[in-house]
This record gives structure tokens, sequence and C-alpha cells, in this order.
């Protein structure tokens, strides 16, 4: 994802948020992390496309170390 453009789109009277890397795959698939949080991969290089979250405003928590073990890894 090194030097991709990213798009956020935010609804919130749905109160979910999307984050979307780079362009769209030709075929991709979906993996559920958590209920109501999913990731989308590229079916061809299984690389993360996009990162959708319902219910945003109420999984702070979650998402803050989820986002650090998500860095760590990273390092």
């Amino acid at each position: 994802m090194n030097g991709e453009t990213y798009d956020i789109y935010y609804d919130e009277e749905g109160d979910f948020l999307e984050v979307s890397f780079g362009a769209p795959p030709e075929t991709e698939y979906t993996e559920d992390l958590d209920s109501g949080i999913f990731i989308t991969k590229d079916e061809k290089t299984n690389e993360i496309k996009s990162i959708g979250i319902l219910d945003f405003g109420k999984r702070k928590k979650f998402l803050e170390k989820f986002l650090k073990d998500l860095i760590f890894q990273c390092l």
C-alpha cells in the first residue's frame, strides 16, 4: 500500500466508515474480522483494498487496540 492513494467515506446517519486503498480490484472477497468489521481483499494478490466498520462511533476502544496492534506488526 506504500505510495497508493486512499479514500475515506463516512456515513454519519448509518455510522459507517470505509477506508479504501488504491484502485478497486477486478475481483475481490470480503472477510469478517469481528461483527460489523470487515476487510475486502484483492482476490489475485490477497492485498487489503478496503476496511469497513459498522457502528464506527461505538467501537472506539476496539479500534484503538486494533490500530496499535496493526502498527506494531508493520514495524
